[in-house]
């Protein structure tokens, strides 16, 4: 099997990739294993790479296992989470991907309010535990992001305003370093690697575990768009910077420049065409909400919007 190395193309032994496989409780993937096609493919559709192998890791020792023959052979490495990067960074061409995507388990410590999540797992399977306990954390605000790479990267969402961003609310991880050993990273332990972890993106190891605080949200919290005509952007935008100036941490108004899409709120007429979007999230009681973003419908006239309580995921 040729493989991509540092060193260019060389061939690896059957053997040496046999003794992988057997060393693994996943899935080890070749250009000839079914599956193959389906565990290269990401969220971005058109990234189009052919790794040589694909570890689908059950667990941290296949993390490690596979760790260790990428760097007994010298081989290319991509680690996939959610697979969600943009940039395709999850798989390359020619050598080994991590796939941690198997590893979707989510536990919560309802007495400690504490997630402990493994790097396959979405928002979407996060919030399904979490929200179970009326309980989150700030995160992404796409539920088919992966948890890892969001936090890896700093990660910030709907809550942030209130609870900071992902990385505040990491109290540790499990990390397998270069180096095939697996270590615990927090304030008080590994505390560089803890401050790499925390925004650095995935460049200091592969996190099996992630430990985060949890704070009560939901079921249900206000949340909704309001939509205003492009033309008035520059009034809405300059009222808009106004309003956050005294806007309590409890509410999220987030503005975006788009093209409409073809809602049922939003007249026929300015489908496709160019539009102000205001999306809003407030956690608390739905009455006080409303009350709090009154103001924002007399910074123009108002196109159309979708606003009032409904579930948090």
């Amino acid at each position: 099997m040729q493989v991509v190395t540092s060193r260019g193309r060389f061939d690896i032994s059957e053997t040496a990739v046999k003794e992988l496989k057997g060393n693994i409780r996943g899935e080890l993937l070749t250009s000839d294993s079914p599956g193959y096609d389906k565990g290269r493919t990401i969220w971005n559709a058109m990234i189009d790479k052919r790794p040589a192998l694909i570890a689908r890791c059950a667990g941290a020792a296949d993390v490690i296992h596979a760790v260790d023959f990428a760097r007994e052979n010298d081989l290319l490495v991509s680690i996939r989470g959610g697979g969600h990067n943009i940039a395709g960074n999850a798989v390359c061409d020619g050598g080994l991907v991590i796939d941690l995507s198997p590893m979707k388990s989510v536990r919560v410590d309802l007495k400690e309010r504490r997630a402990f999540v493994e790097p396959g797992a979405t928002l979407a399977d996060f919030d399904h535990d979490a929200q179970v306990f009326g309980l989150a954390t700030p995160l992404g605000i796409n539920s088919t992001t992966g948890v890892a790479g969001l936090t890896l990267g700093g990660g910030f969402g709907w809550l942030s305003r209130k609870y900071g961003m992902s990385v505040d609310n990491l109290v540790s991880a499990d990390v397998v370093t270069a180096d095939g050993k697996l270590v615990r990273a927090s304030a008080s332990e590994n505390p560089d690697l803890f401050w790499g972890i925390r925004g650095g993106g995935g460049n200091f190891g592969i996190v099996t575990s992630f430990e985060f605080q949890l704070h009560p949200v939901g079921p249900t919290v206000f949340s909704g768009l309001i939509v205003f005509p492009f033309d008035e952007a520059k009034t809405v935008l300059r009222k808009y910077r106004e309003f956050v100036e005294h806007m309590p941490d409890d509410l999220s108004i987030w503005v975006v420049l788009r093209k409409a899409p073809p809602l049922p709120f939003l007249p026929a007429e300015v489908h496709g065409k160019e539009i102000v979007v205001f999306a809003i999230f407030y956690a608390g009681d739905a009455a006080k909400g409303e009350k709090l973003i009154a103001p924002i419908r007399s910074f123009a006239k108002v196109l159309g919007e979708h606003v009032g309580s409904q579930p948090y995921v």
